[in-house]
């Protein structure tokens, strides 16, 4: 393994010589944590780039990993915290997870791994929100540059709080994604946010058009497009503009499953 604390972290965990209520190393070798009663796990969503369907990088995402937790949508959980303190735990704890799990295997090379950032942490993070999460990976000796901090989409009002937050966790070493609904949200995030990668929820409806528009945008700036949708239209404005487009496959759940 290239990175010998995490390496050493996950002896002491399959040892039981790291105490935590909260972590523990399942019998295929993927760190799970617990929280709200439930066992949590990751799976890994690959991003190929348009095209050559290239692996350029995974979406991590959490998933239930007990049978009668199957089905279960663990982010109501967030949704309906108590407190923001349990919210900002939930989140960090599924990135944790995604991180370790991630960057386990020998088959990242130096692919990114992208994580969501949940819209109720927007508002419940302290002033220097991406430090906790810096010091977890630098603790663990992993790579902060390939990680992609994905911001959820907000509305006009908020942009001064989406701002701050980018500023925050670039400010800490890592790269940020934010995501918008429509292509024509797009404009609104690429100038203030000095985003890295635009995620746009869905295409429905954007014909060539107006994608060869706003992928002409991101492409003069450099900004990774990432989809669900693998339409006509936008291979067409892809292709004129020469933006750079990763669609997201279904996913590989556990560790081990990061095949391309």
């Amino acid at each position: 393994m290239r990175y010998p604390a995490l390496n050493d972290y996950l002896d002491r965990l399959a040892t039981d010589e790291t105490p935590s209520s909260s972590l523990r190393l399942s019998g295929d070798d993927e760190v799970q944590g617990h929280i709200f009663n439930c066992w949590l796990g990751s799976a890994f969503h690959p991003l190929r780039e348009l095209g050559s369907g290239n692996v350029s990088g995974y979406a991590g995402r959490v998933r239930a990993v007990t049978d009668e937790d199957q089905g279960l949508p663990l982010w109501t959980y967030l949704d309906g915290a108590a407190s923001d303190d349990e919210s900002v735990a939930l989140d960090r704890l599924c990135r944790t997870l995604h991180a370790i799990n991630f960057f386990s295997k020998e088959t990242v090379d130096g692919q990114a791994l992208h994580l969501n950032v949940h819209d109720r942490l927007l508002s419940a993070v302290s002033s220097n929100h991406g430090m906790a999460f810096r010091r977890i990976l630098d603790s663990l000796g992993l790579p902060l540059d390939q990680i992609v901090l994905q911001l959820p989409a907000v509305n006009a009002r908020q942009n001064w709080m989406l701002n701050y937050v980018a500023d925050n966790y670039r400010r800490n070493g890592f790269r940020i994604s934010v995501k918008v609904a429509t292509p024509s949200q797009l404009p609104a995030v690429l100038g203030p946010a000095r985003v890295d990668a635009i995620r746009i929820a869905s295409l429905h409806g954007a014909g060539a058009a107006e994608l060869t528009q706003v992928l002409a945008q991101v492409a003069s700036l450099n900004v990774q497009v990432l989809v669900k949708d693998d339409t006509p239209a936008l291979r067409e404005a892809a292709a004129r503009t020469g933006a750079q487009v990763l669609v997201q496959d279904n996913a590989r759940r556990g560790p081990d499953r990061l095949a391309a």
